[in-house]
Formats: C-alpha cells, sequence, structure tokens
C-alpha cells in the first residue's frame, strides 16, 4: 500500500522535500487512511503534516463526534490541527447556492486560510479511485466534454493533490480494518436521494456485476488515457489565449482573430478567459461558449450576459468581457473642474479617477521637450488660452480639430474610428481651453493649441490615474 502511493506520489509530482501539507481530514475511512499513510511516509517524502477539520453543523450530534474523533487522532499522532464550525445550511440561504456547493466553498476558504497564516503550500484531499470512476460517470450523464471525462485531477491549482486517487475504495477499507482505526461513518453517504449516491450504491455494483467487474479500474484508466489528450488541446488553447486575449485591471479582451481557429481549442480559450476574469472555475457551462461564438457573429454594441455578474459585449468585432457595476450615486460627483489661467502653474485638480497637474514653462525653446513623450504628458501653447481652463465629460456635440488636420471633427466620430467602446468613452476626461476642446485625455490633442518654434509659454499637463 505505501509502495503504491509513494510511487503515484513521485509519477505525478504531488510532493516535493520541504512541502508542507495539510491534509482535509473529515474522520471518515478515506481521509484517515490519508492520514495515516501520509503520516508513515513524511520521513521518506522529507515533508512536514498537519490536518484540518470542518464541522458543517448538518448532522447534529454526529458532527460533533466527528470533531471529537478528528482532534483525538490527531492529538494521538502528535500532529497540528485546525477545527473551524460553520452553520452551512445558514450559509446555504444567505448566499443562495447549495448545501453542496456552500460546503466546497467554505471548506476551501478555510484551508486557503491557513494555508496563508500557516505557511502550507499543499492541501492534500482523499479522492479515491471509485471517487474518479463515480465522478466521471456523474459527468456523462449530465454531458461533458473531453475535460469532464479526464474526471479528477491528481494535482490542482498548483496546490491541491489527491495522493490516494491510485487506491480503490476497498483497499482502503482493507488498510483501515487492517491498522484498527476505527473512523467514523457518515450515514447521509448511504441515502439514495442524492444522485452519487445512487451512482455509488446502484449503477457501478450493477455494472460490475452485469458488464465488466474492473469498471473502477476500467474508468481510471481510461481518464489516465484521455488526461494526455487533454493536456495536449490545453496546451494549445492556452497558446491561443496568450496570442488572443488581453488582460486590463477592469475588463478582458478576446481577439476577433480568434474566432477563426479550429471549435476545440477555440471553446478551451473562452473557458479559460471567462473563468479567469471572474476567477470562478464553477459558474459556466457549454453554452455559455456558444453565447459568446454567435454574439461574435453579430454587429458591435450587441451585449450577452453571463453568470457571476459577468457580460461580453461585441465592440467592433473583438470581445470585451466586463463585470456588471452598480449605478453610480451621481449627485456629489463633478462633471466639470474650472480652473482660472492665472492659477495654472504647478496647480493640480483632480478629476474622477485621474490626478491633473499643470506647470508652465517660460521663455521655451521648442526642441527641448519631447512632444511625444507620453499618451498622458501634452505640452500646449499657453499664450493661445484666454482664460478658462477646464476639464469636464464630453458632451454632446463636441468637436475638435485634430493634431495635423484643417477641420474640426465630432468626438463621436473619433471613438468610433479608434473603437473605444461606449461605456470607456464616458469615463475619459476631456481637457478644454475657453471651452474648446483642447486634449481627448490619452486619446487625442488639438491642432489649435500645438506647441510650434514661435510659442513662448508653454503649457505642461501631466495625467495620472489613481491607484486602489
Amino acid at each position: 500500500m505505501y509502495t503504491k502511493v509513494l510511487s503515484y506520489i513521485r509519477d505525478n509530482n504531488l510532493i516535493k522535500p520541504g512541502d508542507k501539507v495539510l491534509i482535509a481530514l473529515s474522520g471518515g475511512p478515506d481521509s484517515v487512511c490519508l492520514l495515516n499513510i501520509l503520516f508513515q511516509l513524511k520521513e521518506e517524502l522529507e515533508i512536514e503534516i498537519a490536518a484540518a477539520h470542518l464541522n458543517h453543523l448538518l448532522r447534529g450530534d454526529d458532527s460533533y463526534k466527528d470533531e471529537e474523533y478528528v482532534t483525538n487522532i490527531c492529538r494521538e499522532m502528535g500532529i497540528r490541527y485546525f477545527i473551524k464550525r460553520v452553520d452551512i445550511n445558514e450559509y446555504s440561504k444567505e448566499y443562495k447556492v447549495s448545501s453542496e456547493m456552500a460546503g466546497r466553498s467554505v471548506r476551501y476558504d478555510f484551508f486557503d486560510e491557513i494555508l496563508k497564516k500557516e505557511g502550507f503550500n499543499k492541501i492534500a484531499t482523499a479522492h479515491n479511485a471509485n471517487d474518479q470512476a463515480e465522478t466521471i460517470l456523474f459527468r456523462i450523464m449530465r454531458g461533458t466534454g473531453l475535460e469532464g471525462i479526464v474526471g479528477i485531477k491528481a494535482f490542482r491549482d498548483e496546490k491541491i493533490i489527491r495522493p490516494i486517487l491510485c487506491l480503490g475504495r476497498e483497499e482502503i477499507e482493507k488498510y483501515i480494518e487492517s491498522k484498527n482505526l476505527k473512523p467514523r461513518i457518515d450515514k447521509t453517504n448511504f441515502e439514495r436521494i442524492y444522485n452519487r449516491n445512487k451512482i455509488r450504491l446502484d449503477i457501478l455494483p450493477y455494472m460490475k456485476a452485469n458488464f465488466n467487474e474492473d469498471i473502477v479500474q476500467t474508468l481510471n484508466r481510461m481518464s489516465v488515457l484521455l488526461k494526455k489528450d487533454n493536456e495536449f488541446l490545453e496546451k494549445l488553447s492556452l497558446d491561443l489565449y496568450n496570442k488572443y486575449c488581453v488582460e486590463y485591471d477592469d475588463y478582458f479582451i478576446i481577439k476577433r482573430e480568434i474566432f477563426r481557429e479550429e471549435e476545440a481549442v477555440l471553446n478551451r480559450t473562452l473557458r479559460h478567459a471567462i473563468t479567469k476574469y471572474s476567477k470562478s472555475n464553477y459558474d459556466f457551462e457549454m453554452k455559455h461558449i456558444y453565447m459568446i461564438i454567435d454574439l461574435a457573429k453579430k454587429e458591435s454594441g450587441k451585449v450577452s450576459e453571463l453568470p457571476n455578474q459577468i457580460y461580453v459585449e461585441n465592440i467592433y468585432g473583438d470581445i470585451y468581457i466586463k463585470r456588471k457595476k452598480e449605478k453610480l450615486n451621481t449627485i456629489n460627483i463633478k462633471e466639470e473642474i474650472n480652473l482660472n489661467k492665472n492659477n495654472a502653474h504647478n496647480n493640480t485638480i483632480e478629476f474622477r479617477n485621474y490626478y491633473i497637474k499643470f506647470s508652465v514653462m517660460n521663455n521655451h525653446k521648442e526642441n527641448s521637450i519631447n512632444l511625444n513623450e507620453s499618451n498622458l504628458i501634452k505640452y500646449f501653447d499657453f499664450d493661445k488660452v484666454n482664460g478658462i481652463i477646464s476639464v469636464r465629460n464630453r458632451k454632446n456635440g463636441d468637436k475638435i480639430v485634430p493634431l495635423g488636420m484643417n477641420g474640426s471633427k465630432k468626438l463621436k466620430d473619433i471613438f468610433i474610428d479608434m473603437k473605444i467602446s461606449k461605456d470607456e468613452r464616458d469615463t475619459i476626461p476631456i481637457l478644454c481651453f475657453d471651452e474648446r476642446v483642447a486634449w481627448i485625455i490619452g486619446v487625442r490633442n488639438s491642432e489649435e493649441y500645438k506647441v510650434t518654434a514661435q510659442s513662448k509659454n508653454i503649457l505642461k499637463v501631466v495625467v495620472e490615474r489613481k491607484e486602489y
């Protein structure tokens, strides 16, 4: 048994010398088996172990007896342990999720909390070969792709490991009996009100008795074979992601060229984009991927809503992934700030998410400044400004004489030409001199106020985005 698990750990690179492994210990047979095996192997693996138990408060006195059992077994073995109690039913009601999802969320939040505070770097869970077979069948019946049939991964998210995924339930039960460990038994595992229990208690035994007595290992072997194909497709999709997806703080962009790629890798790339943006692996289904593909075929401006407060928008063929925002209370938000020309030198104003700094340079020679220094640093002929400098939101009918042109152009047309989304247009500050647009900040500045060899006094404007 120890040799088999040790080989599995090494073959899958689950544990390295020096790792601090936190064992998810429910008190049931599987987790008690895992605890004892890692305890026996910790010297050879050169690791430190501890246990974590979350009391879900779902089974009355049994929940407290589970907690007591975990406490006692850890004390007897001389290992550190962490206990937490959470009323999963109350959590489920508050966040409007199933008890299963609530339990999983709270459990892993608890584990992550311990990792951060105590310096552990791996979480070991007690999934076994029977769990793998049950998961594969469960996903097939719900409808899944190749990744779903691969089942439970031995190593996930660079921290979650399944060291006894190679062991069948019968092997675990024999080990428990031979060591006289007397684990806790969760009676709900034998109730057929849960679909997964029906697979465990009815479907797998029927398949074993009537079709294949080695069905559990057969499904596990299939999982290992498909894992290699899945990893190849994952690599291709990651290459596509790096090529066509751009990450910003508030949104992601999926470039239109990606939709020419083969659907097998396109689907995976889109899933990776929305799960990475939303930081959730469990809210999205295949129908949401098809929704994005369909959106890419529509005209600019069309929007589709996804779960987890996410939506996608077609902006000139590119797909923007964004998060829904609450409507701003605009009562106390200034839409325009005015500054007298005489007060411009060494003055800074705050407008929305920006700091805008003004300074005046006297007796200046044109070639001593870099006019193309940055999109957020611009220079203007200060002598052409008569009185008022203002920073404001855009207004209907706004026009500018773009640098290098003679005639004026509407700001709306500039935004359309530069493929700036409607949402983003309302966040861009407009710098005006005497009510004439001098600079669409970060986008385009005006010909009317450009610096020339004859300019004597120069206004330097530096824009900085606030950091949060």
